[in-house]
This record gives structure tokens, sequence and C-alpha cells, in this order.
């Protein structure tokens, strides 16, 4: 990590905010390396989930365009652009939007697994504006998660969206007022982060996964990755502490 991405820990949370408010936290060189430092050590720690947020009451204005001209496209090894687009965190992640997510800035949100915005967040892919494609994740990720004609509108006007609209057609998980949107991400990634840590893990590599499995693979691949779970002393205790009647301490193992 480095001054232009932070990490603190809230418990089993890990936090993560993009700190470049002068320029509404867009993404540099710097920034794309301190995300993929980030995600290494939520990776690596023994938090369970990460939340990524910004500093200065926005989220990510997308791309430094300087920086493009500077040091091209961005990408940081396999995890892509921002160090995160192509692969994210192995752990759950939640965004938290508050002011634009715009461009990259809602292509690194879209890699998230969760969003919980502010009422009077503006998102959007303005990349057709300026002669561009949102070739980072945003036309692939918009095109399973929204209905068709809301993702060629998002991507065909570049116009922006208040988080109030896209709520409505399920892109946003949890929408709060104005300043509120890290508390309430925080209280779901607390929500989250109190089930089995492997039970969490498997369960974002299916439902990430699965769409790509053919049918006549899919209970095989889906098998591979959750058998070990079955066998793992965590499912042990949960089975324990549910029959005891008491909350379950998780190791992860």
């Amino acid at each position: 990590m480095n001054d232009v991405v932070l990490t603190e820990r809230h418990g089993g949370v890990l936090v993560i905010t993009l700190n470049r408010p002068e320029v509404r936290n867009a993404v540099d060189l710097a920034m794309a390396e301190g995300i993929a430092g980030a995600l290494d050590a939520l990776d690596r720690d023994d938090a369970v989930v990460g939340v990524i947020t910004g500093a200065g009451g926005t989220f990510c204005a997308g791309m430094d365009l300087k920086a493009l001209a500077n040091s091209g496209r961005l990408r940081i090894g396999d995890r892509g652009f921002a160090g995160i687009t192509e692969r994210a965190a192995e752990k759950p992640l939640i965004a938290a939007v508050e002011g634009f997510a715009v461009g990259g800035g809602l292509e690194i949100a879209l890699s998230c697994d969760l969003i919980v915005a502010a009422r009077d967040a503006k998102l959007g892919l303005p990349e057709v504006k300026r002669g561009l494609v949102a070739a980072a994740g945003g036309l692939l990720r918009l095109s399973r998660r929204v209905p068709y004609h809301v993702a060629m509108e998002l991507a065909l006007t570049g116009d922006l969206y208040l988080a109030e609209r896209l709520y409505g057609v399920g892109l946003v998980n949890r929408m709060t007022e104005p300043g509120a949107a890290l508390e309430t991400a925080l209280d779901l990634a607390r929500r989250i982060g109190s089930n089995a840590p492997l039970s969490l893990q498997a369960s974002k590599r299916i439902l990430a996964s699965a769409p790509e499995w053919p049918m006549s693979e899919a209970w095989q691949r889906q098998a591979e990755i959750a058998e070990p779970v079955f066998d793992s002393d965590d499912a042990s205790e949960g089975a324990r502490a549910f029959a005891e009647k008491r909350d379950p301490v998780w190791r992860g193992r």
C-alpha cells in the first residue's frame, strides 16, 4: 500500500480507502498499485470481508487521464485495471459509494460483490463521450447484473444516473442518506463476517463462476469447491454451536 490507498481494520473487516480527494480519487499508477497491494493483504489477512470507499466525499472519478498519458492503461499484473477489475479479492468485497463512481470508478465498484451507495451518488460509464470503451469490466459486468435495456442505456448514453434509480434495478444493494454509505457498508460487512470464512469464500466462488459453467459440468465443479467446506473443522463447529444454542467460533479451517 501507499499514501494514496489507506487500509484500516475494523474487527474482521478491512476498509480500503482511495485517498486522492483533490482529484476525486481518480486512478493513477500509484493508486492502482495500492489497490492491488491492499487486495493482496486482504487475501492474506485474517479479515473476513473488505470494504472499498473513497476519501473526501466521493468514491472514484475513474481513470486519471493525465496518468493514462504517462503510464499507459494502469493495469497491475493479472488484477487488471486499477489493480482490481480482472481479479479482485478471494473474500467478499463491498463498495461504499458517495459522490461519484464514474467510468473506471464504476468499474471498480462493479468489481466488488455488493454495492452500498448514498441516495445522491452518481454512477455511470461516460467512456463513449470521450471516444473510449468501458473495457475494464464495465460492459461485461453490467450485461450480467441489470436488464439488457438498462445496460444499453448506461453504456450508449454515457450519462450519469442517481444511485436511487440504480437501486431500483438491483445494481445497488443498499441505499443510504448522504454521508452514511461507509457505516452502512460496515454494518453489512459485519453481518457477512459473522459467518464461516470458508463458507463465504466458497459461496462467492460458486456464484461468480456458475454462469460460465455448462450444466453438464456444474454439479461437479460446485462439488470441487463445496466439499472441502463440508469436511472442515468449521462445519463441525457450526453443527455443535447450533446444537448447543451458542454462537459458533470460526477458525477458518
